[in-house]
């Protein structure tokens, strides 16, 4: 379980990520707790992550998940695969997105088990985005997020 550090909250989920990277917390743009970071510096990488209690709203947190990827990364990316994620065991079900083409981030996801918890994750470089040198990088990190959501474990 994650201590948020700068709100004394915890947040009820487990999972597992690279030994190369570390966590970081954050506070969001209101005063949120749930939001923190795996941040890579050898590579110039930050998985950005934001957790949320689902409280009767996650057709809201899905519409905004949806408005993020429009606003900032559909217009420029010149393809968007989708991956269903269906963990019914875990009880984690989601979208991995894999955007291709000149976008800021290549790879996103937002998993929930559909009644108390969302996480949504995002993949960013420090770096302009180049998607041919940056290709073999950001296949690295997308099987570790793959690897992030098929270990994350729900916590009552």
């Amino acid at each position: 379980m994650f201590n948020d550090q700068s709100s004394k909250t915890r947040m009820p989920l487990s999972f597992e990520y690279p030994v190369y990277g570390h966590l970081s917390f954050q506070v969001g743009n209101r005063n949120e707790s749930g939001w923190f970071n795996i941040e890579f510096p050898a590579y110039r990488a930050k998985i950005y992550l934001t957790y949320k209690d689902i409280k009767n709203d996650l057709d809201s947190l899905l519409e905004q998940t949806y408005k993020i990827n429009v606003k900032y990364h559909i217009t420029k990316a010149d393809a968007i695969n989708e991956q269903v994620i269906n963990n019914q065991k875990e009880k984690v079900y989601g979208v991995l997105y894999d955007l291709k083409g000149n976008t800021a981030s290549a790879v996103q996801f937002y998993v929930t088990d559909s009644v108390r918890h969302y996480l949504r994750g995002s993949l960013y470089f420090s770096a302009e985005p180049n998607p041919d040198s940056l290709a073999p990088v950001i296949e690295f990190f997308r099987e570790d997020i793959i690897h992030l959501i098929e270990t994350l474990k729900w916590i009552k």
